[in-house]
């Protein structure tokens, strides 16, 4: 089973034992150690689990306490809007950019660390761990920003990154060919974090997300330079054919 399927086989047992009653409402979950031998998996993919069930509002994560079972609905998959990939970088490098310059004011020590470790297996994991560790380094960010708002609003962008076939499509043509940069990319932003440093934590994110964009625009040129070179290919064939016939 691959890692990002592992971590959501584990959150749906958690979310199937939450159901059951086994932890009650307003409950804390046993610590991550704990978990992972009764699951029998690492601790990070308890963490990676724990991380989606918050997203979707079954847990509630707080920093220095532990997890605990939201007392609230989950939230409902609302269907999402009609944009295009450039729509959703231009909303993240907007809202992650002031969400770093807020995180290095309240980050703490263990955030600090966790986004560390993100970083160093964006550096050596495989294109799913590459993937996933992206999108929790982005949701420790934001958590760390310490408004809700702004945790909201990048899960959502997220979603649209991942769950809209067009969005996710361009970012899968231009995220698999520069994992070194994006990796770089990443550890700039941690180290402004690590120094606590508002102003460069946000103009460091804000580099990322241009170079992104930067790369899609040279991505979607060259896509639509080789499809008029296709369809000027293929008139040129017909039309030469077709002389021949007179």
């Amino acid at each position: 089973m691959t890692a990002k399927r592992l971590y959501q086989s584990i959150a749906r047992q958690i979310a199937e034992m939450i159901d059951e009653g086994a932890f009650p409402i307003g409950s804390r979950l046993p610590g991550e150690r704990e978990l992972a031998e009764k699951f029998d998996v690492s601790r990070v993919t308890i963490r990676e689990a724990e991380i989606a069930l918050q997203a979707i509002g079954r847990l509630e994560i707080k920093t220095g306490s532990g997890v605990y079972v939201s007392e609230g609905m989950p939230q409902s998959e609302e269907r999402l809007p009609s944009v295009s990939a450039f729509e959703v970088t231009e909303a993240r490098m907007l809202i992650e950019s002031e969400a770093a310059a807020l995180a290095a004011h309240h980050i703490t020590d263990e955030q600090i660390d966790q986004i560390e470790d993100l970083v160093n297996r964006m550096a050596v994991g495989n294109k799913e761990q590459a993937d996933l560790a992206d999108e929790m380094f982005h949701e420790t960010i934001a958590s760390a920003s310490r408004n809700a708002a702004i945790l909201h609003s990048v899960k959502q962008l997220w979603r649209m990154r991942d769950s809209i076939p067009q969005v996710k499509a361009v970012y899968e043509s231009v995220c698999n060919h520069d994992k070194h940069i994006r990796t770089e990319e990443h550890r700039a932003v941690f180290q402004a974090l690590k120094a606590r440093d508002s102003g460069a934590a946000r103009a460091a994110m804000r580099e990322h997300f241009q170079r992104l964009i930067e790369t899609m625009l040279d991505a979607t040129e060259r896509q639509a330079l080789a499809e008029v070179q296709e369809r000027a290919s293929a008139s040129r064939e017909r039309f030469l054919s077709a002389a021949k016939l007179h």
